[in-house]
């Protein structure tokens, strides 16, 4: 409320109190107050709308939207009701409505600046950019200066001609339009000229704004020069590397001659030869080489990246650059103690053969300076750089596959190596305070990366003999890392997916909570919990886990616009495509769209009303106008979600009477919504049987596979299908009347009912069913009264009926048996007395394994809990219904 304008008015006296009784939280006493002055002001409108915000703010959304547009249809144009209305709009996320608001005070104050102002912010808002340019008066010059700035090419180039341009923000909006119109040499003449000297808030921008457009422009020569030019003068800008390797090949495969007789163009000496890239790669090696400071890796990396394009294109004058293993390994001696060196090697592997790989990790051995220790013969480094360059040769030897063809004895030595060099690491966390104690609780251990390698040599371990003793070793193994480093967010991406793999959610909620995801990584990450949630029987963290994305995903559109105006208000007019661009990602996310379908079905399943819930919503929601772009599993679904919408439409639509499509019966025909639903979910279950008939799998730290596969082979989607069609012949049934003979049958596949999914669905069916027959028995019943019948056979649906559902119970009182047995047998297990045989683990080590397996079982159990609760609210719903 602290954006209010202050108005020299008796009105702005009255106000304040109310004012500052929101600021505070007080909104009691603010509504309290608003009513006492609208008894002697009735006519203040500001007023009004101050006690709808206290009212929207203590959870009386309905009287506060009432109380707004009483105001809002009165049109007012002073600044405090508008400003008001605005706030409130916001809490109420009703952005739409703030453009209807200044729309109706532009048309009256139509000089108003300041409305004209808010009215463009307000569409921004809402995406509607076409009006946005409409909102802006030509008549008025300032308005044109700084809103149909980014707008209007025209208005750009009436400013550059009355040299009028002053700001670096408006030569770089200048720069985009031509761009993006593909005017790439007017573009480069304006960052070349004089607008360009403004260019300033960047570090060389003008040169890499010149190199982008040399490329668009396919000028070479050109290119290729400014890249040397600036490599001279920053050697290790890699950017710039690239550029100059692409601009020279493209030269050479071109097979022309530079201008200016083959020596140089308008930026300088052009190279357009492979020895000329040599002699300049060599050049910047050399001098590296003679300074007394610290080189630099750029020239080094070049050297590299210069041998492995030679190679791709069968180039002979590849030799004159020497032996890659040569020059990685020292490279290797210069940098091996940075982090980044394993990152900068890797992406050169490639370049060495087969044979030499061995070769090549003992000759990086041979440098490091490890001493022996007495205990188990594991030679260690002695200081945290030497730790580090013995890191960085573990792992460029994972990488080239040596971890991973040894042996299963092999494989437990190496653990035992990794493990060793893991704890002795520990120790050099307590050098990075003065005082000797141990490192942030925020900060990772200098070792952690030994004991990941340690981690996934046990996964390799476990898949290569199917034993689950490594993996169970593995998760005691991350448990002690995340006791030494409990920031460490690959230690909890690892556990996640292996808790995750044995059937375990309830510890997943608290290690991806620690995460503490931000943004956007509710999206790229936030998969790995609501995959899981649901399919492991955790239903309530499903809900929470899923309303939590949700939030994030609906937060997007706001927040994005928000973006978008202060990107306006403060000239970053580059940046405003780019917000664009990253909500309409967000808005088309397959996450978003599958956790949206999960959520409502999931909402049907555990909370909705089976047999009484109208339903109407999920239907008007969910109509997925995207499906082509989705996968099998979100068709399936949003399919299944639709039908069973269209089924709680049929059953709650009340029916005409005397019409003149009623039938004979006095039962009114419904539109059939389910046989082209039914016709779509045949067609997505069998392509999705074709797909799952592949066999593709994935690996463990690849995408989570789908539930669909498990689904389809144990007939849990069939069951599912042949139960909407159970409802289709039904409602052909109520068609038609009693009279239309009856063979379908009430058998869905009782087996296959297992899945608490399936057993739901079922329900929702019997319930239309019963909603079905219970009119139609009645009527035959009072036919027989009138008509004083006592021999007419009833017919074989009704008790077909019946005893299908008696069966249903039957099938449930089962499952809940079953159930109960498993609780039983879980809680009777004592971990403490399991070991893993042919595992020889220390105290410490046995520990941590034992607190894995302790909240396996913790998470077992809640989920069988609460799927005995819901199943037994599904068995008390089914016991109701009654024909």
């Amino acid at each position: 409320m602290a954006a209010r304008g202050h108005v020299q008015d008796p009105n702005d006296r009255r106000l304040r109190p109310i004012y500052d009784y929101l600021d505070n939280g007080n909104n009691k006493m603010a509504i309290q107050q608003a009513d006492k002055l609208l008894k002697k002001h009735k006519d203040l409108h500001c007023a009004k709308v101050l006690k709808a915000i206290g009212l929207q703010r203590t959870g009386k959304q309905d009287e506060a939207f009432t109380l707004a547009q009483e105001v809002a249809t009165l049109e007012p144009t002073d600044d405090n009701s508008l400003q008001a209305l605005t706030i409130l709009y916001r809490e109420m996320h009703r952005p739409e409505l703030v453009t209807k608001l200044y729309e109706a005070a532009v048309k009256k104050v139509p000089s108003s600046e300041e409305y004209h102002s808010h009215l463009f912010m307000a569409y921004a808002r809402v995406g509607e950019y076409k009006k946005m340019q409409q909102a802006i008066s030509a008549q008025d010059e300032k308005l044109s200066q700084t809103m149909f700035l980014p707008l209007a090419e025209r208005m750009v180039e009436k400013m550059v001609k009355e040299e009028k341009i002053e700001a670096e923000a408006e030569v770089q909006l200048y720069f985009m339009i031509l761009e993006r119109l593909g005017k790439y040499m007017e573009a480069l003449e304006v960052v070349q000229g004089q607008l360009g000297e403004k260019l300033t808030s960047e570090l060389q921008s003008r040169e890499s704004k010149c190199m982008v457009l040399y490329r668009h422009l396919g000028r070479w020569p050109e290119c290729n020069a400014l890249s040397r030019k600036l490599l001279q003068k920053n050697p290790d800008d890699w950017q710039f590397y690239t550029s100059y390797f692409d601009s020279l090949f493209h030269l050479i495969d071109l097979g022309g001659v530079p201008p200016e007789e083959g020596e140089s163009c308008t930026e300088g000496c052009v190279h357009s030869s492979v020895s000329q890239a040599i002699s300049f790669v060599e050049e910047l090696l050399s001098a590296e080489e003679g300074k007394e400071s610290r080189p630099l890796r750029g020239p080094y990396l070049a050297r590299l990246e210069l041998i492995r394009r030679l190679r791709g294109r069968g180039c002979p004058e590849e030799v004159q650059l020497g032996e890659p293993l040569e020059h990685m390994f020292q490279y290797f001696v210069k940098f091996g103690d940075k982090p980044c060196c394993i990152t900068d090697l890797k992406v050169f592997l490639d370049l060495l053969m087969p044979d030499q790989h061995v070769q090549f990790i003992n000759r990086l051995l041979e440098t490091v300076p490890l001493t022996e220790s007495e205990g188990d013969g594991v030679a260690l480094p002695s200081d945290p750089r030497a730790l580090q360059r013995h890191l960085c040769v573990a792992q460029l030897a994972r990488s080239l596959g040596l971890h991973h063809a040894l042996d299963p004895p092999g494989k437990q030595d190496l653990i035992r190596q990794l493990k060793t060099h893991y704890r002795h690491g520990l120790q050099f966390g307590k050098l990075r305070t003065p005082t000797g104690k141990s490192s942030l609780k925020t900060e990772p251990q200098f070792s952690d990366m030994y004991c990941l390698m340690a981690a996934h040599v046990y996964i390799d371990l476990w898949k290569e003999t199917g034993d689950l003793g490594p993996l169970w070793q593995c998760m005691g193994l991350l448990e002690e890392g995340l006791s030494h480093s409990p920031a460490n967010a690959q230690f909890k991406l690892l556990l996640i997916l292996l808790f995750c793999g044995l059937g375990a959610f309830e510890p997943v909620v608290d290690l991806y909570s620690s995460l503490d995801a931000k943004h956007v990584q509710h999206d790229t990450i936030g998969f790995l919990l609501t995959r899981y949630a649901e399919s492991l029987g955790h239903f309530a963290a499903a809900s929470q886990s899923w309303n939590f994305s949700l939030r994030f995903f609906h937060s997007n559109q706001k927040d994005t616009s928000e973006y978008i105006i202060q990107a306006y208000k403060y000239g970053a007019f580059e940046k405003i495509p780019e917000f664009i661009a990253f909500r309409n990602r967000l808005n088309r996310s397959l996450h978003f769209a599958q956790v949206r379908t999960e959520r409502m079905l999931l909402d049907l399943f555990t909370e909705a009303d089976i047999g009484r819930h109208p339903l109407g919503r999920y239907e008007g929601q969910q109509r997925p106008d995207r499906l082509h772009q989705l996968g099998s599993q979100r068709q399936v679904r949003s399919l299944t979600l639709r039908l069973i919408g269209s089924l709680a439409l049929l059953g709650h639509s009340p029916a005409p009477r005397n019409s003149e499509k009623a039938t004979e019966n006095g039962v009114a025909a419904k539109p059939d919504t389910l046989r082209p639903l039914l016709a779509q979910l045949d067609t997505a279950l069998q392509d999705a049987e074709q797909f799952t008939q592949r066999g593709v799998k994935y690996p463990l730290l690849g995408p989570p596979p789908t539930r669909l596969g498990p689904a389809l082979s144990s007939g849990c989607c069939q069951c599912q299908a042949a139960a909407f069609q159970l409802s289709a012949h039904l409602q052909e049934l109520e068609s038609s009347g009693l009279g239309k003979p009856w063979s379908e049958g009430w058998r869905g596949g009782g087996k296959e009912l297992y899945q608490f999914t399936t057993i739901c669905i079922v329900l929702w069916v019997c319930s239309y069913c019963a909603n079905v027959l219970r009119p139609l028995r009645s009527g035959l019943q009072k036919r027989k009264k009138k008509k004083k019948e006592t021999n007419t056979a009833t017919p074989e649906i009704f008790a077909e009926f019946q005893e299908f559902t008696a069966s249903l119970q039957t099938l449930l009182a089962q499952v809940l048996e079953h159930i109960r047995g498993m609780e039983t047998s879980l809680i009777a297990l004592k971990l403490g007395g399991l070991s893993l045989e042919g595992h020889a683990l220390s105290e410490e080590e046995a520990a941590f394994v034992k607190t894995a397996m302790e909240k396996v079982q913790s998470s077992y159990l809640r989920s069988l809990q609460e799927l005995e609760d819901l199943l037994r609210k599904r068995a008390d719903t089914l016991r109701g219904l009654r024909i």
